[in-house]
């Protein structure tokens, strides 16, 4: 795996061994996602379930200012620490959470951080996407002009939440939905 664009270009980034808990974004999907997204430049980036913090690392590479990566493997946050590392990101970019999705969204709300992109891949048969996005509005972790892009292996269909645009890419049984505000 690698990084596909900005500063960490063509870098090479490690993944977890736990093909049973984790799934890596392939490169021409990540850099598709990002094609799509476009300018990321100082946007504050969650990547939750990071496995691999390769939605993360690659916003950093595109110029997001800082990213939270969140994820309960001890695997995959050993995994994020050396890819962190290796690619030597500075500390003030990057906050690395071992937790539950639930808890870790409940300390960004004390925190009060908000996100301009959130990246939503959790393990398929565990994704309650409705449920982390009703937390994210409800508890206003969210900027005003914000991205979320889920990473499904089914049709994903959303309630509560506000969007101007909305994009759909299928990737064989990978599917990805955007949301812009």
């Amino acid at each position: 795996m690698r990084i596909v664009g900005g500063k960490y270009r063509h870098r090479q980034i490690i993944y977890p061994n736990d093909i049973e808990h984790t799934r890596p974004t392939k490169d021409r999907i990540r850099e598709a996602i990002f094609s799509a997204i476009g300018d990321i430049t100082n946007y504050e980036a969650l990547d939750l379930y990071a496995g691999s913090g390769a939605m993360g690392l690659e916003a950093l590479s595109r110029g997001a200012k800082r990213c939270a990566f969140v994820d309960i493997s001890n695997i995959a946050i050993k995994t994020i620490k050396d890819n962190i590392s290796n690619l030597k990101i500075n500390e003030q970019e990057y906050l690395l959470i071992k937790d539950k999705d639930i808890n870790a969204l409940k300390s960004f709300k004390n925190k009060c951080i908000k996100f301009d992109i959130v990246f939503l891949d959790p393990p398929y048969e565990q994704g309650d996407y409705q449920t982390i996005i009703d937390i994210l509005i409800k508890d206003n972790l969210l900027s005003d002009n914000y991205i979320i892009v889920i990473e499904a292996n089914r049709e994903v269909t959303l309630e509560n939440i506000e969007y101007s645009k909305k994009r759909d890419y299928h990737y064989g049984e990978i599917s990805v939905f955007i949301y812009w505000r």
